[in-house]
């Protein structure tokens, strides 16, 4: 009992943070419609950038806010290749991507892990820090969930607003977005540097966990978060009472318990990117298998 309890422990902690990146992704994805890749950059780069500040001895809340602006500024730079130069979504994600791995050695200062032990988290200072040490896996979760809530609720503020009307606007009918006197590429690079706020901002909250940055964390982080949204989106959809933001979250920490899973039942650690890419393909098969039924059914009514 005690190692189920360990393992859902464990899943929970990775869900809620890997569910503040599927909430930049969906924002990039479901929200803009654009397949944005430079979320494999823009997660380490999160968590090289809180590295190294906490290294410093910089607060880890401020290392979280530098996190993100960090993580928008990338994903504006994607914006404004995609929107100003005409670049194509995807070769804009890809160019970001790997100027980032540049970036993200630059930051470390060449170093590929960046370490930091026994410095001040957000694991264990301000409230986290009352929870008794005997607890520390409970205080990560605590930690992990309140964060992933609370950008969800702010996430979902934003979108009721105007400007994330005009955001929601823009992916699905830009000619609204222009009726209204607004620029709709201005809205896809405001999306942007939203998503990969967040995708960075995650990637900031794990390293804090591990107390260490590494340039390599970022690798296969678009196939999770990608599932995340679209077996959350699917598989959540009709629970009509349930937000599509608290769907992406509940698809990220199911998607990383069918992994965690898979590694219970014998599976070794080196087949888990195939293991995600061939969970991404089933779930997208279903995806597009139930979207036509539906649409075969719709015609015959």
């Amino acid at each position: 009992m005690s190692v189920f309890l360990g393992l859902l422990t464990g899943v929970l902690q990775e869900g809620f943070v890997y569910g503040i990146m599927a909430l930049g992704i969906y924002v990039t994805y479901q929200v803009l419609n654009f397949p944005d890749l430079s979320v494999e950059g823009t997660f380490p780069l999160g968590s090289c950038v809180a590295g190294v500040m906490i290294s410093a001895g910089l607060s880890p809340w401020l290392a979280c806010l530098a996190a993100f602006a960090c993580g928008a500024a990338a994903g504006g730079v994607t914006g404004l290749l995609h929107v100003k130069l005409h670049i194509t979504d995807l070769l804009s994600g890809i160019l970001v991507m790997t100027a980032l791995w540049s970036v993200n050695l630059a930051v470390t200062s060449g170093s590929a892990v960046a370490p930091f032990y026994n410095q001040p988290t957000v694991y264990t200072v301000g409230l986290a820090a009352l929870i008794p040490d005997s607890y520390n896996s409970l205080r990560a979760l605590a930690v992990a969930f309140v964060f992933c809530v609370l950008v969800k609720l702010l996430l979902d503020e934003y979108l009721k607003t105007k400007s994330g009307l005009l955001l929601r606007a823009a992916g699905n009918n830009s000619r609204y977005v222009v009726s209204l006197g607004k620029d709709p590429g201005d809205m896809k690079i405001l999306g942007l540097m939203l998503g990969n706020g967040l995708a960075a901002l995650s990637g900031c909250i794990l390293c804090q966990r591990e107390e260490s940055a590494d340039i390599y964390s970022g690798t296969g982080m678009i196939v999770l978060g990608l599932a995340a949204v679209i077996v959350g989106v699917n598989i959540f959809s009709g629970l009509k009472f349930l937000r599509p933001t608290t769907a992406v979250v509940l698809g990220a920490v199911l998607y990383r318990g069918v992994l965690v899973a898979a590694l219970q039942m014998g599976l070794p650690t080196n087949y888990m990117k195939l293991l995600m890419s061939v969970l991404l393909t089933a779930v997208l098969v279903a995806y597009e298998t139930g979207r036509r039924k539906k649409h075969v059914i719709r015609n015959q009514v």
